[in-house]
């Protein structure tokens, strides 16, 4: 990303970044990253909802997801300690990616082999893949941000983010195709399960190769050199002394109130947005079979075009005048919806609104993202304050979504999607202060 007045890169500068060794590297490990969520989400629920469990007990399976929102809790650990043999081979952080992807793998194969008969089990197993695959995001976001230099660190998270989809879609709608294709073959219910699920597991070779070839970030040296000096420190009190140092740091810089505010209000508008976006579409009259092609085709390429194209626009432009357009573009995109709402039924508009929104929505994360990994600029902390960071960053999916049901029975649709656009200014105005005290100068400093 660029912040300074510095010279911009040409076009072909700006779009070689992407086949830049490490910026590959991130990629794979994208793939590594998004390829566990499903399997302890919607693939589960679809494997119990075709073995005829109770759909009061599918519903309650949505709390295993609980480990990507606490994960900030265990991110300490990180940073304070190496993985015994394994970070002595690889080096501190790739002995960890190596140990959670070993860890996901077995979750995954033991996950495959239990009985939706028996909830209690799955759900410990749905909770052993969510903690592991959470554990490697950790890991991911502090490896990106110390590996990747300045001007690649956009295209990093574009590359990433596209591959995290695409892992995403492999371990859910792949692995549904390969369910049916295996019971077409003859296949009994629990055995194509099974290797539905062993195929998952084996694809996190992937990430496991790459962690292998990739080398270990240059910021590395300083922790490992601080966690010699503390090593005969009592383990809990070393843990909960990175936390606490964590904060101090970040917290002792300036204007940081106004940066975490930013950091929670700036993709408020469209997490609230989106939240109603399926009950929008039904509700309209649009069909299941619709939204599923139009979200998952369309958007989904609408989705790594913006994705890229953020990352372009993060390298060739400076961070702040990057942030204004994405986040104009994400607030001006919420009134497509508004707009859908008075159109009505139209499938081609409705793929147009689905298109543009997806299209602004990842180029916002992407530019957002860079920004949060600008951030993190102590490699005794990023892994801490990087999860901290994303934690906050989700308040408005996580906290405030759960009532704009109440905000649609009371205002339709039509002005539900204009409130969400008119909750984008906060976040707007925060940046322009942060802008206009030289937020972004200091970033580079």
């Amino acid at each position: 990303m660029s912040i300074s007045g510095a010279a911009r890169p040409s076009f072909l500068d700006a779009l070689a970044v992407y086949l830049k060794p490490r910026v590959l590297i991130v990629l794979f490990l994208g793939f590594s990253s998004g390829l566990p969520l499903a399997l302890s989400g919607t693939t589960l629920q679809a494997w119990m909802k075709t073995s005829d469990v109770d759909i009061r007990t599918i519903g309650l399976f949505a709390a295993v997801g609980i480990p990507y929102t606490i994960k900030f809790l265990w991110a300490p650990l990180v940073d304070a300690f190496d993985v015994p043999l394994l970070s002595r081979w690889l080096g501190r952080r790739r002995g960890w990616l190596l140990l959670t992807q070993i860890w996901l793998i077995a979750a995954i194969v033991f996950l495959g082999f239990c009985d939706p008969a028996s909830p209690a089990l799955v759900a410990v197993g749905a909770l052993l893949v969510a903690t592991a695959s959470a554990t490697q995001d950790i890991v991911i976001d502090a490896f990106r941000v110390e590996s990747l230099p300045e001007e690649q660190q956009a295209a990093g998270m574009a590359s990433y983010v596209a591959a995290y989809r695409v892992g995403m879609l492999v371990s859910g709608a792949g692995a549904l195709v390969l369910v049916d294709r295996l019971l077409a073959s003859g296949y009994a219910i629990a055995s194509a399960w099974t290797a539905a699920y062993a195929a998952m597991a084996a694809l996190l070779v992937i990430g496991m190769a790459t962690t292998l070839i990739a080398w270990e970030p240059e910021v590395s040296a300083k922790a490992e050199a601080n966690h010699v000096r503390r090593a005969g420190e009592n383990p809990l009190r070393r843990a909960v002394a990175t936390a606490i140092s964590a904060f101090v740091d970040f917290l002792s810089r300036d204007m940081a109130i106004v940066i975490l505010a930013f950091v929670a209000l700036f993709k408020l508008a469209d997490a609230l947005s989106s939240s109603m976006n399926t009950p929008f579409f039904l509700a309209t009259g649009f069909s299941l079979a619709e939204i599923a092609a139009i979200s998952k085709g369309v958007g989904f390429a609408a989705m790594l075009l913006g994705g890229f194209t953020g990352g372009f626009v993060a390298r060739a432009l400076p961070l702040d005048r990057s942030l204004w357009i994405g986040g104009l573009l994400q607030a001006v995109t919420i009134l497509l919806f508004s707009l859908q709402a008075v159109i009505g039924y139209n499938v081609p508009a409705l793929t147009v609104t689905v298109a543009v929104w997806s299209f602004a929505d990842a180029f916002g994360t992407v530019i957002f993202v860079a920004y949060l990994s600008a951030l993190c600029q102590s490699p005794l902390h990023t892994a801490t304050q990087y999860a901290l960071l994303t934690a906050l960053a989700t308040v408005g999916r996580t906290i405030f979504s759960s009532a704009m049901g109440y905000v649609v029975a009371a205002a339709g649709y039509t002005l539900f999607f204009v409130i969400c656009t008119a909750l984008a200014a906060p976040g707007l105005l925060l940046l322009a202060h942060l802008q206009r005290r030289g937020h972004f100068r200091q970033l580079v400093a």
